[in-house]
């Protein structure tokens, strides 16, 4: 079932203070903040980790919700990753996965929600290979709250990364756009998508 009259904001807490993170929230006049984070907490800014989070966005009157099990870049499932790189649509296919777009959704269609993650970029993060990209299937119109404050709709955020790998934006008759945003996707997630460490010697890159 799709709605288009959902509205359902992205974020990355990045390295903002405490002050800034939450005048972004109200700027855009959240009422609750999705943390889909696998592991909640941040050594370096303690502000973001989860309990501390929770806490100050109560005091700002601001609902929060941990999916993480559910909607998280790193999850337990060793079905869903491959040579120990997670592989974003098998994590798609997982009946938690799918329940946890639903409460999303069943969320937004209450009060205005932001799905938040700590990257800054939104195309460095599972929030949007992943996240957006199944909310946007279901029918959501979907947005992402950048750095500076600005908005920026998940389809220019799509073209930004077909740009990216030197896609046409609009496709052709051999590939369309979706097509072209999939494989899009898959090349991106090469580069940024969690791998489990293999041994101390051959360290891989992780991340959300």
């Amino acid at each position: 079932m799709t709605d288009d009259s959902i509205s359902i904001c992205t974020v990355g807490h990045s390295n903002h203070t405490l002050e800034g993170f939450l005048a972004l929230l109200r700027r855009h006049r959240i009422a609750a903040v999705a943390d889909v984070r696998s592991a909640p907490y941040s050594r370096f800014s303690p502000h973001f980790s989860r309990a501390a989070l929770a806490e100050a966005l109560q005091t700002s009157g601001i609902g929060y919700l941990y999916l993480g099990r559910e909607l998280g870049g790193r999850p337990a499932d060793p079905a869903c990753y491959e040579n120990e790189r997670i592989r974003y649509e098998r994590v798609a296919q997982t009946g938690g996965f799918r329940a946890g777009i639903a409460g999303l959704l069943d969320s937004a269609g209450k009060q205005r929600l932001a799905v938040m993650c700590a990257e800054k970029e939104p195309l460095d993060c599972h929030r949007t290979l992943l996240v957006a990209r199944a909310l946007e299937a279901s029918g959501a119109q979907v947005e992402h709250i950048l750095a500076d404050g600005e908005l920026e709709p998940h389809a220019q955020t799509m073209d930004r990364l077909l740009a990216k790998f030197d896609f046409d934006p609009e496709g052709d008759l051999l590939q369309p756009r979706q097509d072209c945003i999939a494989q899009a996707v898959r090349m991106q997630a090469e580069r940024t998508a969690f791998v489990k460490e293999r041994s101390a010697a051959a360290p891989q890159r992780q991340a959300q």
